[in-house]
């Protein structure tokens, strides 16, 4: 597996990442703890290095996976996990109090077991609290040796400035796919600016653009994408197209519609490390194999002609969970 710099930060990790959250979290009933154990130490002996989890995965459960799984091989990898809602559940708001930091902090130590987070993501920013508070009590964090690394999630380009101002942001983490480019306006040119990395979440686009999920595709209540509009029906249909002319591209080079995908966001900068999630070691080893699939200029321009003429109808979140993003 190659290896990629988040930005200037220093920070070296595989080109491609493991997204934990599915394990435990949004997509139904969670893996089985021995079985999720295995797929992450398979990742490790396939060559990943990074492995991205949070407190309101479970919530709380997936960073105790994660720990239990990594903390015989601790020293070979990066672990990234994020603060920032009340008592670790989604639905209780936004909770970016210096003090709050600190017992997360301590806490997701202990569920992880280890004595250091390499990488410690504002999962949302809180509008409630100054961003210069946020990264000045990361930047003690990192001082006292139990944090490495500054991460943000979903923030926008004047929220970046002023966080990296107190405390170098070593990456970002948002969305960001063929059915997501929503980054490239302005928040990819800052990133370079300011040498900050990009950690593209949902990079296949939470299955679409695998080619698995059709119009007669059915999520489970307890499936987070069935409350999505970009997964309506109507809306899976009106996208189909675009996903088409993915297999069409991938079937040309004898690989996967999710190898394209991957391979694309690899291609657009040296420091964008995507971080697909899976529950089977076969979607593993499918996703891992995009880390050596390069893309021809020729091939490139093809989707990106495509991607220019097949508009990607649907809204990613509903109302209520997009005010989250982008402050």
């Amino acid at each position: 597996m190659q290896k990629r710099q988040l930005g200037r930060s220093g920070l070296e990790v595989s080109s491609i990442g493991l997204g934990c959250m599915g394990l435990s979290h949004a997509y139904g009933t969670a893996t089985e703890t021995g079985e999720a154990v295995k797929l992450i130490r398979a990742a490790v002996e396939a060559g990943v290095t990074f492995f991205d989890t949070a407190e309101v995965y479970g919530p709380f459960v997936n960073e105790e996976v994660v720990g239990e799984a990594l903390k015989p091989l601790r020293d070979r990898v990066v672990i990234a996990t994020k603060f920032g809602f009340k008592a670790g559940a989604l639905a209780a708001g936004l909770d970016s109090r210096p003090s709050h930091i600190r017992d997360v902090v301590d806490a997701s130590l202990k569920r992880l077991q280890t004595d250091r987070i390499d990488l410690l993501y504002q999962h949302r920013v809180d509008p409630a609290v100054p961003i210069e508070e946020v990264a000045g009590t990361v930047k003690q964090l990192i001082a006292e040796g139990k944090v490495k690394h500054f991460g943000l999630s979903e923030a926008g380009v004047e929220t970046i400035r002023r966080a990296h101002a107190v405390q170098p942001v070593a990456a970002l983490q948002s969305e960001y796919s063929m059915w997501w480019r929503d980054l490239e306006t302005d928040i990819i040119p800052t990133l370079e600016e300011l040498g900050i990395g990009l950690v593209p979440f949902s990079p296949l686009g939470r299955g679409f653009l695998t080619g698995a999920i059709s119009t007669a595709t059915t999520f489970g209540a307890t499936d987070f994408r069935s409350s999505l509009p970009r997964f309506s029906s109507e809306n899976r249909e009106a996208n189909a197209s675009l996903v088409e002319k993915l297999k069409e591209i991938a079937a040309a080079k004898g690989v996967t519609p999710a190898q394209i995908a991957l391979a694309w966001l690899l291609a657009q900068k040296p420091w964008i490390v995507p971080i697909p999630g899976t529950t089977k070691l076969g979607r593993l080893q499918e996703n891992l194999g995009a880390a050596d699939l390069v893309l021809s200029g020729d091939e490139l321009a093809t989707i990106a002609h495509g991607l220019l003429s097949l508009p990607v109808m649907g809204d990613r979140y509903p109302e209520a969970m997009a005010r989250l993003a982008r402050h």
